[in-house]
């Protein structure tokens, strides 16, 4: 009987804001929209006082502006981080699947995605609905169900048990729980401070092409 060699398929799953932006989209739309101190909020969020859940559906409830306006502030604020389409021509020519996990909003990802010309991206991450009384944000999980912490987690959990060999980049706090059951991390940022701090391995990047050099070595 001939040897048989089982390859493990492959998902990179990575942040948005902050890892492939260079800073965060959200922050810019409440600095320029919210009605309220949203700043007070994120400290609650910071100290570990609330979850990120809570953080962001009380934040993003400060804007009453429509998504075209939000958009359009976007447009004039967010940079990418260098080298990421060369991480997506990476994962596309090794048969990896790529898909953005973020705690951030569906709507302003995937504008930026589609200003990009970047077509196809799976992207999980906080679902909105603009209304009178704010924007309305929830996570849901690939179960269905709500969830006010551990978006991330639930997301790296499922993709392991469909078999996947889990390679994270990331930058942030968010990241630091969910990004332990990986089999790789890239961590730049707070994420590479945490990583750094309780002496966990992982991979610091600057550029995404750092990942993909560090990738095409292995």
């Amino acid at each position: 009987m001939g040897l048989i060699i089982v390859t493990m398929k492959t998902l990179v799953q990575c942040d948005f804001d902050g890892t492939i932006t260079e800073d965060d989209a959200s922050f810019y739309l409440l600095d320029a929209h919210a009605e309220g101190d949203w700043r007070s909020i994120l400290e609650q969020y910071k100290e570990g006082r609330i979850t990120v859940g809570e953080f962001n559906t009380r934040a993003f409830a400060m804007i009453k502006q429509d998504e075209a306006t939000l958009l359009e502030t976007l447009d004039e604020n967010v940079r990418i981080r260098p080298g990421f389409r060369e991480l997506l021509d990476y994962c596309n020519y090794r048969g990896f699947r790529f898909v953005i996990v973020s705690n951030g909003l569906q709507f302003y990802i995937e504008a930026v995605l589609r200003s990009l010309g970047i077509k196809g991206i799976e992207v999980r991450a906080a679902t909105n609905a603009f209304l009178p009384e704010g924007v309305q944000v929830q996570y849901i999980a690939p179960d269905g169900t709500v969830l006010q912490d551990g978006f991330k987690e639930a997301h790296i959990k499922h993709y392991l048990s469909e078999g996947y060999r889990v390679i994270y980049v990331g930058n942030g706090t968010s990241d630091s729980y969910a990004s332990r059951h990986a089999h790789m991390v890239f961590a730049t940022g707070e994420l590479l401070n945490y990583y750094q701090k309780h002496g966990l391995s992982c991979i610091p990047f600057d550029d995404l092409s750092d990942v993909v050099t560090t990738l095409g070595s292995r």
